[in-house]
C-alpha cells in the first residue's frame, strides 16, 4: 500500500532528477507535506530511500532501477493493483474454509478486464529472461505465444529477424493489449493475433517454438497436462516448449515468492498452484517430449525447456 502511494504520487519519478526534501516533493507533487513525510521515512526504512543530514531523500540502486517510471526494468504499475487484490486477499480464512477463490480470474467473464492492463504492468519484470531466451534460440522463425498477453515472451524473438512470425493466443479484450504493445516495439506485422480460450482455441501446427510464459499456475495441474499434450501437437517436430513459472523447491518448503505465489491461486483462481521443475518434468515427458531442462535466466525462477522428438 505504501508503494503504491508512493507511486502514485510520482516520488520515484520526481526524485530521478536529483534529492529532494519532504516540503520540495510536496510542491512538486501536490500532495499533502505530512503524508509525503510519512511515506518517504517508510520508503527509507525499507531501504528504498535514503536520507541524508539535510534531510533531503534521493533513490536507491534497486528504486532507480525498478520504480522510476520509463525505466526498462520498471515494475511500479505492479503496485495499482493492490486495490484489486488486497480485498480478496482479506477473504482469505473463508477461502481456505471452501476452497474455493474469492474470484477466478483465470475465467475470461471475470479476469479479462483485470489481466489487460495487469499484464502491460508485468512487462518489466518479464522483459530480460525473454531477452535472454531469445538469445538462446537463434533459429525458430514460427513462434507460438500462448496467453500471450503483453507479448513479452515473443517479442525479443521478433525483434532477433524479420523472419519471425508469431501467434498470439488470448482473450479477444487482452489482445488488444498485446496488439498495442507489439505495435509500440515495431514488430506488430510480424504477429498473428489469434482470440480465444487456450483450453478450445485450434492453435494450428508446425511451430517452432511455443512459449508457456507463467501460465500453468493458473491453470491447475490436470488443465496443464492437458495443455502440454495440445502443445506437442502444435510443434513442428524437434520444436522447443517454453515454460516460465514461479518454481517450488522439491520439498514445497520455499522459496517464499512460489509459496506466496501458491496461496495467491487459492485465493483467485479454481485450481491454480504453484509446481516443482520434477513435476513439470514429469508431464512434459509424458506428453510425448524429450530432453527436458531448465535454463537459467534473470528471474526469480529459471525456464523449463523440453524438445518434440526430431
Amino acid at each position: 500500500m505504501i508503494l503504491s502511494a508512493a507511486v502514485h504520487h510520482r516520488i520515484f519519478d520526481l526524485l530521478d532528477g536529483g534529492p529532494k526534501t519532504a516540503a520540495e516533493m510536496s510542491k512538486a507533487n501536490g500532495a499533502s507535506l505530512r503524508g509525503v513525510r510519512a511515506i518517504m521515512n517508510a520508503l527509507t526504512s525499507f531501504e528504498l530511500l535514503t536520507k541524508d543530514a539535510g534531510e533531503r531523500y534521493a533513490l536507491t540502486p534497486e528504486s532507480a532501477t525498478f520504480l522510476v517510471k520509463g525505466k526498462p526494468g520498471y515494475i511500479g504499475g505492479f503496485m495499482r493493483h493492490g486495490d484489486a487484490l488486497i480485498p480478496k486477499w482479506l477473504k482469505l480464512p473463508e477461502i481456505v474454509q471452501s476452497g474455493k477463490p474469492a474470484m477466478a480470474v483465470n475465467r475470461e467473464d471475470d479476469g479479462s478486464a483485470f489481466f489487460e492492463s495487469f499484464v502491460e504492468d508485468l512487462f518489466g519484470v518479464n522483459f530480460p529472461p525473454a531477452r535472454a531466451l531469445a538469445a538462446t534460440l537463434p533459429n525458430e522463425n514460427r513462434v507460438l505465444d500462448i496467453a500471450a498477453g503483453s507479448a513479452v515472451w515473443s517479442i525479443p524473438l521478433a525483434q532477433r529477424s524479420k523472419e519471425v512470425r508469431v501467434t498470439a493466443v488470448d482473450w479477444p479484450g487482452v489482445l488488444a493489449t498485446t496488439r498495442r504493445i507489439t505495435e509500440r516495439f515495431g514488430v506488430s506485422e510480424q504477429y498473428e493475433f489469434s482470440a480465444g480460450n487456450i483450453e478450445t482455441i485450434e492453435f494450428g501446427d508446425g511451430y517452432d517454438v511455443a512459449v508457456l510464459g507463467h501460465i500453468l499456475h493458473s491453470q491447475g495441474e490436470r488443465k496443464s497436462r492437458d495443455l502440454l499434450g495440445k502443445v506437442f501437437r502444435a510443434l513442428a517436430p524437434g520444436g522447443t516448449i517454453v515454460i516460465a513459472e514461479f518454481l517450488a523447491n522439491d520439498g514445497r518448503s520455499g522459496p517464499p515468492m512460489p509459496m506466496l505465489f501458491a496461496v495467491n491461486m487459492v485465493v483467485n483462481t479454481e485450481d491454480g498452484d504453484t509446481f516443482t521443475v520434477p513435476e513439470i518434468s514429469n508431464w512434459l515427458t509424458k506428453a510425448g517430449f524429450e530432453k527436458s531442462r531448465v535454463l537459467e535466466v534473470p528471474s526469480p525462477s529459471p525456464l523449463i525447456l523440453a524438445n518434440k522428438p526430431a
